[in-house]
């Protein structure tokens, strides 16, 4: 397998078709796993080891940590670098992240004192409960926007046009941060759709872009209820899925006031909660969701 730059390998295989065999040569997506570290002081901890592709290491590291209550702040952070092999003095550029505090020590961890482990496929498991959300100061987010409906069917289109790995593997998810008017502001993609998210996160908090309150997220797979949690986390106030919502994601939308968006393909969309924030075209354009959302 040849590892090529920007999350990409080629493998060579074997297509049957009918009754002849090609021998020919395709390009997937990269997994491989990222080790986090969290420093402060002189105390390291690791907390958390996920595959990934890589690609975007530093954000991913800092909206995972973000996403989970540990950093609130860019601020908070001093540094985020490569380990360093101190036998050989050279950064390790692939398997392991240390994200650097300003402060003297590491933080108390409550509910989190374990060493995560994630994968790709599911993201952070556990700590599924709303009352953890509220107690690390999450509320429900305002309806000081709304948007068309008529823009949500063509942003499926603005994030595959820009999805390159994608295009080339067929094996990546992605998560797409537009503005109201629905322009893509930026993309980040991944072999785990937690992951993707995660590094879209990271990637505003290290620009000084936090909250997103004026955004609207898109990604392309299901919406569950740990993606809901970090675009919560984000104030980001519409969540757009193009697969379905796992029941915890629209309870969590339903009670914390985001507009969940499911099924948006074509010219069709579901509205799961938050269809305050959808202006209709006209009568009778979306379709109605049950529940108070």
């Amino acid at each position: 397998m040849a590892i090529r730059p920007g999350g990409k390998s080629n493998v060579e295989l074997w297509t049957w078709e009918k009754a002849s065999v090609v021998l020919r040569t395709d390009t997937v997506a990269v997994e491989e796993p990222l080790e986090i570290r969290l420093r402060a002081g002189g105390e390291e901890r690791i907390v958390a080891i996920t595959m990934r592709t890589p690609g975007a290491d530093f954000e991913l590291a800092a909206g995972f940590l973000y996403g989970e209550g540990v950093v609130r702040d860019s601020r908070l952070i001093r540094s985020i670098s490569y380990c360093v092999d101190r036998r050989r003095k050279e950064a390790q550029h692939y398997n392991v992240v240390t994200v650097e505090l300003t402060a003297d020590r590491l933080p108390e961890f409550g509910g989190l004192e374990r060493h995560f482990l994630t994968t790709s496929a599911c993201g952070v498991c556990g700590r599924a409960s709303l009352e953890a959300l509220r107690d690390r100061g999450c509320r429900p987010l305002p309806f000081a926007w709304s948007i068309p409906a008529s823009l949500l069917p063509a942003l499926p289109e603005r994030l595959g046009s820009r999805q390159g790995i994608f295009r080339a593997t067929g094996g990546l998810h992605a998560a797409g941060l537009f503005s109201k008017e629905g322009e893509l502001i930026a993309l980040r993609e991944d072999v785990g759709r937690h992951n993707a998210m995660d590094k879209l996160v990271g990637w505003a908090l290290l620009q000084g872009r936090l909250p997103l309150s004026h955004c609207l997220v898109l990604v392309s797979g299901r919406a569950s209820y740990e993606l809901l949690q970090k675009a919560l986390a984000a104030e980001l106030p519409v969540f757009c899925a193009v697969s379905a919502p796992s029941s915890l994601a629209v309870h969590l939308a339903r009670e914390f006031s985001l507009t969940l968006v499911g099924f948006l393909r074509g010219e069709r969309f579901n509205v799961y909660a938050g269809r305050e924030r959808i202006l209709p075209a006209e009568a009778g354009c979306l379709p109605q969701a049950p529940g108070n959302g």
